[in-house]
């Protein structure tokens, strides 16, 4: 069976554990990072050399790490053709910016966010950094806000890997203890999601 390394609290193995929801595959999910240690075992790292989670495990012992890599692999060797990562050059390509713009835009200030008011101690917060990175945040979202129109998920119609790489930082961005502005789009959207079994399984969790 599939094996999926890493803890359920990691936004990044969050994506793996709803797209395995969507598409219906069976998998093994073994807790690794954090607490839990496992990440800078000899066996580990010769699977994944960054010694982070989430790592993908084959049962031929094929591995795999890098979160939006792995969702695009799932849906290529497990659902091909589906719409989650359209097969059309254009649709593919705004689908996989979006996914890129998680990584390259968006982690950064929403990980100081969340860092600070969960999981660092209230007297080694700081805030000013944190002020900074709401503000950078909140731009961010709202290019979100305008990119939803009026189209029910990110990528359009249908639920695309768009909506799954920001489904985590949306729920972090939605419910963390910070002001924020009426995005009433990006609010819609969030309730879509939630209801969808994988969301609200995995990512509208409590946070930790």
């Amino acid at each position: 069976m599939l094996r999926i390394w890493g803890r359920t609290s990691s936004s990044n193995v969050m994506k793996l554990l709803w797209l395995c929801e969507e598409l219906g595959i069976p998998y093994e999910r073994v807790d690794a990072g954090g607490a839990f240690g496992r990440t800078r075992d000899a066996d580990y790292l010769a699977m994944n050399p960054n010694a982070r989670v989430p790592t993908l495990e084959e049962p031929d012992g094929f591995a795999l790490w890098e979160s939006n890599t792995i969702c695009r692999y799932l849906v290529a060797t497990r659902a091909p053709g589906h719409a989650l990562h359209p097969t059309e050059p254009r649709a593919r390509a705004r689908t996989e910016r979006w996914m890129d713009w998680q990584l390259g835009h968006l982690n950064a200030p929403m990980t100081v966010i969340f860092f600070t008011y969960v999981r660092t101690p209230e007297e080694k917060r700081d805030m000013v950094a944190t002020a900074a990175a709401r503000n950078e945040a909140e731009a961010l979202w709202d290019m979100v806000e305008n990119a939803l129109g009026d189209d029910p998920y990110l990528g359009g119609a249908e639920p695309s890997l768009a909506d799954i790489a920001l489904g985590p930082y949306l729920h972090r961005w939605l419910n963390l203890p910070i002001t924020r502005k009426a995005q009433p789009r990006i609010e819609a959207w969030y309730a879509r999601l939630k209801q969808r079994p994988g969301f609200a399984t995995h990512i509208a969790v409590p946070m930790s």
